[in-house]
């Protein structure tokens, strides 16, 4: 997810339902990795575990990243505990909240988190301190305007492997659209302030997409880590246009 050297980009699946057997489903269509949505999503502390557990189980929650629901040491350790490769971290405003992040995902003397793996009692294995700090994500999402005016410090704290955004939070946030967050060029343009940031940091820009047209324009613009297919729009998207194509068959049978 978080490789600078990637030669492509990356494309990521999200699970909002918050059930393992959704995020065992996600987790085979092919993405290059997954994220269980504890802050949007139907994803919980005990629905978490019990994905990680599933995925463990099932050789991928190696590629598995889960978004917590706010910047908590608790939650972020539980995440980690439980088998996740990384974590997304919702509305980091500045780098002082980035570093706390960083800090939760990594034991000491490089962070602060607390030592209490569970994956091995499901099948996972249980790396070193150190090989836990060199493996673990920390992505932190910038979703707002004070985010943005400090995105190259927060691209710069030692610790934090990706800068993600959330497009439509930020867009909210600066009273615009997507659409023209999108297709803003100008000099001091949102978007290319993140890719310039990280690019600099020598860490991965990373943005949720949704839809192709979005991850398309994402990709244009320097992203390399897009978030395309999500359980909910698979369902109701494509189950959609399988019952209104098998409602025409039947009308011309």
């Amino acid at each position: 997810m978080t490789s600078s050297t990637i030669a492509a980009p990356s494309i990521g699946a999200w699970s909002m339902l918050g059930t393992s057997a959704a995020a065992s489903v996600m987790a085979r269509i092919g993405a290059d990795w997954l994220v269980l949505d504890a802050q949007h999503g139907l994803y919980d502390d005990r629905s978490v575990v019990e994905s990680l557990a599933l995925l463990t189980a099932g050789g991928m929650a190696e590629t598995t990243h889960v978004r917590v629901p706010h910047n908590s040491a608790s939650w972020i350790g539980r995440a980690l505990d439980a088998g996740a490769r990384g974590v997304i971290v919702p509305m980091v405003q500045n780098a002082e909240q980035a570093r706390v992040a960083a800090d939760a995902c990594r034991y000491a003397p490089a962070g602060t988190r607390s030592w209490g793996p569970m994956a091995a009692y499901w099948g996972g294995t249980v790396p070193t301190a150190e090989a836990s700090n060199a493996r673990v994500q920390c992505a932190v999402m910038v979703e707002t305007p004070q985010a943005i005016a400090d995105v190259e410090a927060i691209a710069a704290v030692p610790g934090v492997d990706m800068v993600f955004v959330g497009p439509f939070d930020l867009a909210i946030a600066l009273g615009t659209t997507v659409e023209a967050l999108l297709a803003d060029t100008s000099a001091d343009s949102p978007l290319d302030r993140v890719v310039a940031a990280c690019t600099a940091a020598g860490i991965v820009p990373g943005s949720f997409a949704g839809s192709i047209p979005i991850a398309t324009a994402l990709v244009a613009r320097g992203f390399r880590s897009v978030a395309v297919a999500v359980d909910t729009a698979i369902l109701t998207q494509h189950g959609g246009e399988l019952v209104q194509q098998a409602r025409r068959a039947a009308e011309s049978a």
